[in-house]
């Protein structure tokens, strides 16, 4: 498909990630010439705007119909389940948030700064990883390059966007609650307060006593770094921010490492920034984080508990990295590989 005509479709495009889409394709000047937005049948006639001018949403069948090259999606597993295969028949290439596709052998699982080699015209279904798993992996490839990766042990710190509009909503009705004693109407998209509160469950429980999100991080990794031989384990949590992930991430090596040389690798790696001054208690923060599309990366540290083992705590936004960025910066590999249309 030339630069002349580039219909985009994004399936999903009056949620929280879906806007942010809409925001990311505007900001990178992504080429397209036609949004088509999608949503459930209830949002169908909304509008959204996009670069000044408004675009009515439409179904999913009309969607198909205009025959955009690219569509976007993030409108949950089921959806998706339902609706890429349909696209990806007419010809479009789906790019898909959602779990759906994610460990499915014959979809590519793509953070583009790793893995982007693998497409070919012919991956008609992406699968856009977890958020926490992005951003983890975006900040050890250039590692597992130079010293390989025995074992990740992972502790998540994750914001209350990655669950959704509502659970933004919980919070704040709970924090109008705790400072001006107002006791307003507010969903709960948790069982429990997050307000003033950790809760240490990201999705449903496992028969191994583990969450989807935790096994997701595990599984991931393996897929997008291409070694099934990395062991991986990780605790996920919510934590009541706004926005914004943060991770303490404990890494073994396969080979020993320099502590400067790790910190230079890291700062020249695309995507990543490295903030780690502790003489200035300067570290990577979520608040700092916000709106950007980077990975930051602090507190790199030896481990001093056994050999070959690096201690660094990482953050990104994410709405944009650990979900809209990643995805459009997969359509623009593929725009730019002439893999479109």
């Amino acid at each position: 498909m030339g630069g002349l005509t580039m219909k985009v479709a994004v399936v999903g495009a009056t949620g929280l990630v879906g806007s942010k889409m809409l925001q990311v394709l505007a900001e990178r000047n992504f080429p397209v010439t036609e949004l088509i937005p999608v949503a459930s049948e209830k949002s169908v006639g909304k509008e959204v705007e996009f670069k000044g001018k408004k675009y009515k949403v439409v179904s999913m069948m009309d969607a198909i119909a205009a025959k955009p090259a690219v569509a976007i999606f993030s409108a949950g597993g089921g959806t998706s389940l339902e609706w890429a295969p349909k696209f990806a028949e007419a010809g479009i290439t789906v790019i898909d948030n959602s779990s759906a596709w994610r460990m499915d052998p014959a979809k590519p699982l793509i953070v583009p700064e790793i893995n982007a080699d693998i497409l070919t015209a012919n991956d008609k279904i992406i699968a856009n990883p977890n958020c926490s798993t992005i951003q983890m992996v975006v900040a050890l490839n250039p590692l597992y390059k130079k010293y390989g990766i025995k074992r990740i042990v992972v502790s998540t710190y994750q914001s209350v966007t990655g669950t959704g509009v509502k659970a933004v909503e919980q919070l704040r009705g709970e924090r109008v609650k705790e400072v001006k004693g107002e006791s307003s109407d507010y969903p709960m998209a948790y069982k429990y307060p997050i307000d003033l509160n950790v809760i240490p469950q990201i999705d449903v429980f496992l028969d191994n006593g583990y969450t989807k999100e935790e096994m997701k991080m595990v599984n991931e990794t393996c897929k997008i770094m291409r070694d099934n031989s990395i062991r991986v384990t990780a605790t996920a949590v919510r934590i009541p921010v706004m926005g914004g992930h943060s991770e303490a991430v404990n890494v073994e090596f396969v080979k020993d490492f320099d502590l400067d040389e790790v910190k230079a690798l890291l700062q020249s790696s695309p995507g990543l920034v490295v903030v780690d001054d502790t003489t200035r208690q300067q570290y990577p923060m979520p608040m700092d984080a916000h709106e950007k599309d980077d990975v930051f990366v602090g507190r790199l540290r030896r481990d001093e508990s056994q050999p070959n083992t690096l201690n660094m705590w990482v953050v990104s936004d994410n709405l944009r990295k650990g979900a809209a960025t990643n995805a459009v910066q997969i359509a623009e590999y593929l725009h730019s590989k002439g893999l479109l249309g």
